[in-house]
């Protein structure tokens, strides 16, 4: 038996690995992939896997990416209220030499974070498709009481902003806490935040302590496990591959993730393009990848 949270993480993990959706009287849903079929039941979320891949599937799929995540405390999930209530934070492209970074966040308490779950909201890593991305994000945004942040800094700005921070953890701090202080300004009441860990603990207490936020904060390492983290993180995912589709649809060629080779040949194709002059207006002069391009 799955939770509803689990189910909805499964289904948005088998249509972002490609598997093919099949119809199946009475489940809730059904998808085909290699050497395996998924089926999970309207009755109690019953999971059913059949096909020479079933072992491998749970080893390497359904216990470390759905039954083996964390979730909110039993008392979170059944309130109605109010208690448990808090800010998840998260970002996406910091890792990305091309295109913004953008942190976001999103509150929850008991009944949101029950309706978030119900939606199938999950880390954004797990989902495979911008079109799964978008959906959940439109999904998130429909919530009755949601209230989200989003910072989103783009490669220009982030040019300019960078030098004053020297570091990308020191900068992450900044951008973590302007969202919180977003959401306090919507939400005074909030008692708590959780934010992804990137860095030693001290370093976003800091910042918090320069914009004189008092608010009770938690950093913990893989947070998106949290419904309100997964939550940012699928809002933030959404705007950063936005501002990626049209960067590329602009430059008339598609951009890459990540600061692999595949990402410097794309970066020397640009240059070649459009001139040195474009490479700060698309992409994260402060990295590495930045002297591959150009020597």
């Amino acid at each position: 038996m799955l939770t509803d949270a689990q189910a909805g993480r499964l289904e948005s993990l088998l249509e972002g690995k490609g598997f093919e959706r099949r119809e199946v009287p009475y489940a809730r849903f059904s998808f085909a992939g290699p050497s395996l079929l998924v089926t999970v039941y309207e009755k109690k979320n019953k999971l059913l896997l059949q096909g020479k891949g079933t072992d491998d599937f749970i080893e390497f799929t359904l216990e470390p990416q759905v039954t083996g995540l964390l979730s909110l405390p039993e008392e979170a999930e059944e309130d109605e209220g109010g208690k448990g209530a808090h800010f998840g934070i998260d970002e996406s492209g910091k890792g990305d030499y091309f295109g913004p970074l953008v942190v976001a966040g999103v509150y929850a308490d008991g009944r949101i974070g029950a309706a978030l779950r119900k939606l199938g909201v999950c880390d954004s890593k797990l989902v495979g498709s911008s079109a799964r991305i978008r959906s959940l994000a439109e999904g998130i945004r429909r919530v009755p009481g949601i209230r989200f942040h989003l910072v989103s800094i783009g490669p220009e700005r982030y040019n300019q902003l960078y030098p004053e921070f020297k570091n990308l953890n020191r900068f992450l701090a900044w951008g973590h806490a302007t969202v919180i202080e977003g959401l306090a300004a919507k939400v005074p009441d909030c008692p708590m935040a959780l934010s992804d860990q990137f860095a030693n603990p001290f370093v976003l207490k800091r910042a918090l302590a320069a914009k004189k936020l008092s608010i009770r904060l938690e950093q913990r390492v893989r947070a998106e496990s949290d419904v309100a983290v997964a939550a940012a993180s699928i809002l933030a995912r959404e705007r950063f591959v936005n501002w990626m589709d049209a960067a590329g649809e602009a430059a008339g060629m598609k951009l890459p993730l990540g600061a692999s080779g595949q990402v410097v040949k794309a970066a020397r194709q640009l240059v070649a393009q459009h001139g040195e002059q474009m490479l700060p207006k698309v992409a994260k002069m402060h990295f590495k990848t930045t002297q591959n391009v150009l020597k």
